[in-house]
Formats: structure tokens, sequence, C-alpha cells
């Protein structure tokens, strides 16, 4: 079954009109397909829907939705997740009938500086620049409030997929720290028992391998060893900002989850979360 739950359009930081990702999941056989652009912020931006644009966006995949018997589509945000600055998932929830949402952390706040860090994009110095002008280049300090940050987004938010849980590594290369560092190992296992107990799917995003910005999987290898024993569920997503992207590194994802042990993935269907076999 093919399916992709994390989609960008031109709403927001993606390539292309909404259709433009339907045909091609038409031509791809896809079964489901989920749009999940990045939810409104209150700055200046260049990844985000645009004020005043978000019923736009809700009307546009709706209609779609009625025109489209196939693939099975579905509305979503991925949500920007900033304490006590982005909206919450309720806020969303309550104004349009979405699907599903997916939370994630691109910008991370340093509540003592009331600055924030972006982890994100593809240009690797502004991870370092704002490494240092917001966390004082102090890294344990940083990515512990990315994780945090996770943490309570999980618990305040309850969103349905965690996106690219372990982006922090994305730009580090080993850099600033080693995932194999006791205080960041403690992080993570502190952020999938919260996971666990909130009831969170896990995306197992494929974008950093294919636009050659990272060697693993978000999240990386041992982490996914640790979902497996943790038996929380998990989702295979290309994050896709263009309609040939839908499905890429899906095989290569499939190929590691049967290694690491996984015998099912999660898909979202009108009547539910569905276990398909790998």
């Amino acid at each position: 079954m093919k399916y992709n739950l994390h989609t960008h359009t031109h709403f927001s930081d993606g390539s292309s009109d909404p259709e433009d990702y339907i045909k091609e999941a038409i031509l791809q056989g896809f079964h489901t397909l989920g749009f999940s652009d990045h939810s409104p912020v209150p700055f200046e931006n260049n990844f985000a829907i645009r004020n005043g644009e978000i019923e736009t966006y809700v009307n546009t995949i709706l209609r779609l939705k009625e025109q489209y018997t196939s693939p099975n589509i579905l509305l979503a945000l991925e949500i920007d997740y900033i304490p006590e600055i982005t909206s919450p998932v309720s806020y969303y929830r309550d104004l349009f009938p979405f699907d599903y949402f997916i939370g994630s952390v691109h910008l991370v706040k340093n509540e003592e500086a009331g600055k924030l860090w972006f982890i994100d994009g593809p240009d690797i110095s502004i991870y370092d620049t704002g490494l240092k002008e917001v966390f004082s280049g102090d890294v344990k300090k940083a990515v512990t409030a990315y994780y945090r940050q996770i943490q309570q987004m999980i618990v305040s938010q309850k969103p349905d997929i965690i996106g690219h849980l372990d982006k922090i590594r994305m730009y580090n290369r080993d850099r600033y720290f080693r995932e194999d560092d006791p205080w960041y190992t403690k992080l993570v296992d502190e952020t999938l028992d919260t996971i666990r107990a909130v009831g969170c799917v896990i995306e197992v995003n494929t974008r950093g391998i294919y636009k050659k910005r990272s060697d693993a999987f978000f999240p990386g290898t041992e982490i996914l060893k640790k979902i497996r024993n943790l038996n929380i569920p998990v989702v295979i997503s290309s994050d896709a900002h263009k309609p040939h992207e839908l499905s890429y590194g899906f095989e290569d994802a499939r190929k590691t989850l049967i290694e690491l042990g996984f015998i099912s993935t999660s898909v979202l269907e009108e009547s539910g979360w569905k276990e398909v076999a790998l």
C-alpha cells in the first residue's frame, strides 16, 4: 500500500499546487495522500502558510477531496510548535475539519533569552550561527531545550504524528555532540517514554537522506531500535516538497524497518489508524 502523510504544497514551502501532487500520487498508485502544510507562525518567514491563507488552503484540499475518489485525500497541518508563540492544535481543530496533525519543532526557543534557533533549512551556517547567538554556543543547553520543547509539545498538543524526531542532529554531524553521549541518550529516552504515554505515532522521515543532508532517517537507527522495543507505532513519510518526492526513500525505509524487527507501519484512513504489514 502506497501512502504519504507528510506533504507540503505552495501554500507553505512546497513547490506546487496540491492537485499536482494528487496527479503524481495517481500515477504512482497511491492509496492515501495527506496534505500537511506548515501552520502559520506570527512572524515574517518563508516556510509557513501565510497569514489569512489557511482558510483558502483548507477549502482547496476539501474541494479536491470531493473531486477525487482515489487516492484517499486527507487534510492536515504540520504544527510548528513554539511555546507561547504559536497557536495550539485545539485552535485549528475547532475551526476546521482536519484529519490529523503532525507535531514538529523547527525553531528552538531559549526561554531565558527569548530568542529562536532555526535548526532546519538548506543552509548549515544558519544552524551554526544560531547556536552561537541564541545559546552562546552551549550545545548541551541548546539540545536539551530542543527535546524539552518536543516533550512539552507532546503533552500539551497531543499531535497524532511526531515529525522528524531527532532533526536536531541534521547539521550537527558529530561536530558539537555525539549521539551516544549519555546526556543525549537520556533526553531521547525521556522523549520516547512521553510519546508512548500519550500514544503518538512516530514518523520515519526519509527527506534527510534523499536531500543528502543526513546519512540516516529521522529518527536514526539507534532510536528506531528503541522505538521497536517500546512498541511505538511508526509511519513512513517522505516530507515531500515536490510532487515527484512523494515516495522517495520508501523502499529503503521499509527494508531498514524490517531489518530492525518491525513487522508493520501505520497508515491513517477515514476510519482511523490501521497497521499495514511491511
